[in-house]
């Protein structure tokens, strides 16, 4: 465009100085000179206008009347001829004059989500020694370093070569030809996985150093720390990341394992074959369970790089080994017999030994042992051996219960015989109770009619000497007689012989009526009546 408006300048004032030598007077030929030369001054003026858009950056190369770059340098910041530093920010800029100046205009670089810009800077200071990677731009400074190319190669001090430090996401304006930017995918570190980073960035170590000395974050080495699951912006180039999972594992150690190929490796491996102290090979199915937790990731990666082929072939070169030995020091019996003491053996020594690389073994776990090849004869005598016992046991629990049965028959006969016996000794406790029980009422009722007989003496005694003795029996009589309802209408004759009183012959035949009276109430069969 610039060229355009110069040329046409340069056409007109050369076509007024060509209408000059036509001119009539001085005048005119002198006003057409200064026309042309203000055309020409006006085309040259407007010629050294650049535009540049809003989602540009104007690059500016001087070309002509300026000291030439000192060896090494590619960018100029003090008037030298070649790339300028300075870039040209949108609108417009003079004093851009033609064959002195040359502008280019670049797109700004922008930077979608999820990406992240790696930097490498044309011109700067060299790197320090033994750096790969020029130290990361302070924070405060990041803005500066990467938008002003004069301060970045002064005062900024910056280095030659790939950055640590990166563009993140959004649109960013810098010299393009101070600044190369390479657009990859940010670091993102998934669910059940840890990212651990080697550094590249700062002084390697010396040499013979170990290359792979975990360090802290910040130097260069492997960080003992790792990433945490999440989207990191970071130099992929100068901080290496490796993915570590830290989900559990189970490797399977089984026959079928030996008979398939196109395994996932880390996930079934051929069966394990040990041998007893008596001679006995046989197979073992095998299972085995492991992780890497987030603090031993780093010393996996320094010693095995990853978590993948050479992880699995340390462990399963270590599980091998620790069950072969194990087998060495038992009989096959006692290893079948045995299979929880050596589950818990083969542990305790694998999470000894893996623990040295950074892989904690969390179980193990034995199926099958043996099979009817090896071990067949060898479980068939065990099981007949077995059975034998079993049988053993099954009479000796027979012969318990007939003994239990026994002894149960005893004590129930001897819980009887003892509840007789108490049922006798209450009985004869009760007889002896009711035997003096007995004699009590007994002496009770003689003591009364002791009492009772004398009380009647002592009245009759008292009756007999008021009305005399015959007086006193006949009232007794008449008492019994009132008492008994005896019939006192003589029946009986009494004749007397002239020789007894009166009062005896009175007595006579009351006592001979009250013995008729007695006999008139016996019954026929023998039986007295009420």
């Amino acid at each position: 465009m610039t060229a355009i408006i110069l040329l046409v300048g340069v056409i007109i004032a050369v076509s007024i100085l060509a209408t000059i030598p036509r001119l009539p007077s001085v005048g005119t030929r002198t006003a057409a000179a200064i026309a042309a030369v203000l055309v020409l001054g006006l085309a040259v003026f407007a010629s050294s206008y650049r535009h540049v858009g809003e989602n540009e950056v104007g690059v500016v190369v001087r070309e002509a009347l300026g000291p030439g770059l000192a060896p090494g340098k590619i960018i100029a910041t003090s008037g030298e001829k070649g790339v300028q530093a300075d870039t040209l920010a949108p609108g417009w800029h003079a004093g851009l004059w033609p064959v002195i100046f040359k502008m280019e205009t670049t797109p700004i670089i922008e930077i979608e989500e999820g990406n992240v810009g790696l930097i490498t800077a044309a011109d700067g200071k060299p790197l320090p020694p033994g750096f790969i990677y020029a130290p990361e731009w302070a924070e405060e400074d990041f803005g500066r370093m990467i938008g002003d190319a004069t301060y970045f190669l002064g005062p900024g001090g910056g280095h030659k070569g790939p950055q640590a430090s990166v563009l993140t996401p959004g649109k960013h304006r810098f010299n393009p030809q101070l600044f190369k930017v390479t657009i990859v995918k940010a670091t993102n570190i998934e669910k059940a996985t840890v990212g651990v980073v080697k550094s590249n960035v700062g002084e390697l170590p010396a040499e013979g150093a170990a290359p792979d000395a975990i360090v802290d974050r910040g130097s260069p080495g492997i960080w003992r720390q790792p990433l945490l699951p999440s989207q990191y912006y970071m130099n992929t180039n100068a901080l290496e990341v490796t993915m570590i999972s830290t989900a559990k594992r189970t490797v399977r150690y089984t026959k079928a394992a030996s008979q398939r190929r196109g395994i996932e490796p880390g996930t079934e491996e051929r069966e394990i074959t040990v041998r007893s102290s008596d001679g006995f090979t046989f197979p073992v199915d095998v299972r085995v369970e492991y992780e890497v937790t987030p603090k031993d990731a780093s010393l996996v990666v320094a010693n095995f790089g990853s978590d993948g082929q050479e992880l699995s072939e340390r462990l399963n070169s270590a599980v091998r080994a620790i069950f072969r030995n194990n087998a060495e020091g038992v009989k096959a019996l006692d290893y079948v017999q045995q299979r929880s003491l050596q589950e818990s053996q083969s542990l305790a020594l694998l999470v000894t030994e893996m623990a040295k690389v950074g892989i904690t073994v969390t179980a193990v776990r034995i199926g099958d042992v043996g099979d009817e090849e090896t071990l067949g004869e060898l479980l068939k005598t065990q099981t007949d051996r077995e059975i034998a016992l079993q049988e053993q046991e099954t009479f000796k629990e027979q012969q318990r219960a007939a003994e239990q049965k026994k002894e149960l028959a005893r004590t129930q006969q001897e819980a009887e015989e003892e509840k007789r016996l108490a049922t006798a000794n209450y009985e004869v406790q009760i007889a002896e109770q009711d035997r003096e029980r007995v004699i009590i009422q007994a002496g009770a009722e003689a003591e009364a009619i002791k009492l009772r007989a004398a009380a009647q003496a002592d009245a009759y005694k008292l009756i007999a000497e008021q009305i005399g003795m015959s007086n006193a029996a006949l009232v007794e009589l008449l008492k019994i007689i009132g008492e008994r309802g005896i019939n006192i209408t003589p029946r009986v004759m009494v004749i007397s012989n002239g020789g007894s009183s009166g009062d005896d012959a009175e007595m006579t035949a009351l006592i001979g009526t009250m013995l008729d009276s007695m006999i008139s109430r016996q019954e026929p069969d023998g039986k007295n009546t009420p």
